[in-house]
């Protein structure tokens, strides 16, 4: 290794991420940088030095569980792991409330339960490394420290977490709860709602983002109905039949970047990677965004058509490639670090320890089948762009789903958090959420560049002091007009003050942009609006230093005017236009304040901004253009595509009086 190279997953890979023995060793490659910072008991790991809302010695038990996620798979898949026994001994030391580093007994509503469920599923899966090799003392020890059956819960997906503490139990003969166990698999169900979409939380909130698929609720419903398929059959085909139903659905939350080259040689699995739609929280977890097509393939689940074995393959593979190839997720001990596309806290949750990301590894339970099982053997097929809709209406999660003009993003309206989140209205209340363009989150809320402005419209009573955005979306609804969907929503920044908006995915003439159309009442209030368009990469290719004026081939650049702005980096293009009333709307490229986008540093923003006097009622009317640099030739074609606006249909022209 060269020196100064960090021994990370990136530069101890020089392998096309394509067959079960690169995955290997792309799992040992995470493993391995963690080994020196086990504590002297072996029971915690600590990988950083900021705080959550919980204590250090839950957090750094984070360190030491989220990677049995990974461990598990690989030594139950017949794999050895050289830092194995550090686990063993963790385990032994941790659970046992005599030795110093005892990890402490869950109270109510503990992050301790929430690290029980990848304990839970290594000792599921991997006993002969995890529970055999315990004495009796020690195994009481592990009994007594899983049973929170008497714990006060929260009334989410955490109650898989229980269930998975009684699996585990139950798997290797201790005694469990099993009335507790099956009391919360029928609560959990009753998460669900329908089309294998499940709720994660209270019934009157729509909450449906990762949580309700990879990295909870689908996830571990087809973990359990792999090890527990043989007492709960009728369960487990429940849980079976709703992965089917949600996999149609989900498919549309990845792209593939390079889907226009055929996969046709090993050398070309290094320039194809698929990248997952960055949307809800949670983030800081990446490559688990695929999680659930690990679980499918873990479960022995056969999906229909399109989704073969061999596609299945290709996106959870593809997915590992594109975190891969992000030379800023790991710092130089080759740590995972909190932030998505580079160390970012601003993107993070309260509760986000240095070791919660490793929650990433729950996307590697495909380890633990063998070489011989299908899916290693099975050929990787490309993503099946040509098989599905390129515009899908999904009614449960209030979404309308868009692959066209070589972008792949949704619109949004009805979603938000249940309880107070860093950031909520960011990670649920844009309008807009993509693969290639990742969302913003505000660093501040006293300037305009630091509110997370991509995708929202942004309103200020106080003459831009400070500014709101849509959190909480009233009387969503999708409607179908044309034969197009389209998603319908109010909120009410004031009292008094009241926003309608419309969005309409692309059409085929206009296949780069999207439309929102705004109906603006103010109430008592004079208002400053502002809104964005997606954000992107925001400096120079040839200098690296901040984006100027474009230049004069149009190849790079900001440029803004009256009703119109556009940039054009090594991102791609985006812009945003006022179609309604051009000369009302002042077009503006802010900078975005630096660390506020999830995928780029320093960001730029098309944005639009409007004063509005009280007691007015006004329409608006945004056409919103992105162009990634995944197009090949974007420098050259944006323009052109940037040049056919898309017009308001008539339908809605009639409503705008």
């Amino acid at each position: 290794m060269a020196a100064g190279t960090s021994p990370s997953f990136f530069t101890s890979l020089n392998s096309a991420l394509a067959t079960r023995s690169e995955i290997v060793q792309a799992c040992k490659s995470l493993l391995t940088p963690l080994l020196p910072f086990f504590s002297p008991g072996k029971t915690r790991l600590r990988l950083g030095a900021t705080a959550t809302r919980y204590d250090e010695a839950g957090a750094q038990l984070e360190g030491f569980t989220r990677p049995m996620w990974g461990l598990g798979a690989l030594l139950a898949g017949g794999e050895s792991f050289e830092g194995s026994e550090l686990w063993l001994e963790g385990i032994r030391n941790g659970t046992n409330p005599d030795h110093p580093e005892f990890w402490g007994w869950s109270k109510d509503l503990d992050q301790r339960m929430v690290e029980m469920c990848p304990l839970g599923f290594a000792l599921c899966v991997a006993p002969g490394h995890f529970w055999k090799p315990l004495n009796e003392r020690e195994r009481e020890n592990v009994r007594r420290w899983l049973d929170i059956n008497k714990k006060e819960m929260p009334n989410t997906n955490w109650l898989w977490f229980r269930v998975f503490a009684n699996l585990a139990l139950m798997k290797n003969g201790a005694e469990y709860d099993a009335e507790r166990l099956e009391a919360d698999l029928n609560h959990l169900d009753n998460f669900h709602l329908s089309g294998g979409w499940s709720n994660d939380g209270p019934p009157d909130t729509l909450q449906m983002d990762y949580y309700s698929g990879s990295f909870a609720i689908q996830y571990l419903q087809l973990l359990y109905a792999k090890l527990n398929g043989d007492r709960d059959p009728k369960r487990a085909d429940i849980y079976r039949d709703r992965a089917r139903m949600y996999a149609k659905d989900f498919l549309h939350y990845f792209d593939e970047q390079g889907q226009d080259a055929p996969v046709e040689t090993e050398a070309l699995y290094l320039t194809v990677s698929g990248r997952a739609m960055t949307f809800g929280r949670s983030l800081t977890y990446r490559f688990a965004m695929a999680g659930f097509w690990a679980a499918v393939a873990f479960a022995d689940l056969h999906l229909e058509p399109p989704l073969s074995c061999g596609v299945i393959k290709g996106i959870l593979l593809r997915n590992l490639r594109y975190w891969s190839q992000q030379k800023d997720t790991l710092n130089g001990a080759g740590i995972l670090t909190i932030g998505y596309g580079y160390p970012n806290q601003f993107i993070s949750e309260n509760y986000n320890s240095p070791g919660s990301t490793y929650w990433f590894m729950l996307s590697f339970a495909a380890l633990a089948l063998p070489e011989s099982h299908e899916f290693w053997q099975c050929r990787e097929e490309p993503y099946p762009c040509h098989s599905i809709p390129q515009i899908v209406a999904l009614k449960h999660p209030k979404h309308i789903m868009v692959r066209r003009g070589g972008h792949t993003f949704l619109l949004s309206s009805g979603q938000m958090c249940h309880y107070p989140m860093r950031a909520a209205e960011s990670k649920y209340g844009k309008f807009a959420y993509s693969t290639a363009f990742g969302y913003s989150v505000p660093t501040g809320g006293y300037f305009v560049e630091a509110i997370g402005g991509d995708n929202i419209l942004a309103v200020s009573d106080d003459q831009g002091e400070s500014w709101k955005v849509r959190r909480m979306p009233l009387n969503a609804r999708l409607e179908t007009v044309d034969g197009t969907p389209v998603l319908i929503s109010e909120w009410k920044p004031w009292a008094d003050t009241k926003v309608e908006t419309y969005l309409l995915p692309p059409t085929e003439a206009t296949p780069n942009w999207h439309l929102r159309v705004h109906h603006i009442r103010t109430g008592s209030r004079n208002l400053k609006t502002s809104e964005g368009s997606f954000a992107l990469n925001g400096v120079s290719e040839k200098d690296e230093r901040e984006l100027q004026q474009m230049d004069t081939d149009k190849s790079e650049g900001r440029l803004a005017d009256n009703g119109e702005a556009v940039a054009v980096t090594r991102g791609g293009a985006v812009g945003i236009v006022e179609l309604h009333q051009p000369g009302a709307r002042a077009g503006r490229v802010l900078d975005e304040d630096a660390n506020s986008n999830l995928m780029e540093s320093r960001s730029v923003l098309p944005s639009l901004a409007m004063d509005i006097a009280a007691n007015a009622g006004v329409w608006v009317a945004t056409g919103v253009f992105a162009m990634p640099s995944s197009v090949s030739n974007y420098k050259r074609k944006w323009q052109k595509s940037w040049m056919q606006r898309p017009q308001i249909p008539d339908w809605l022209r009639n409503r705008m009086v």
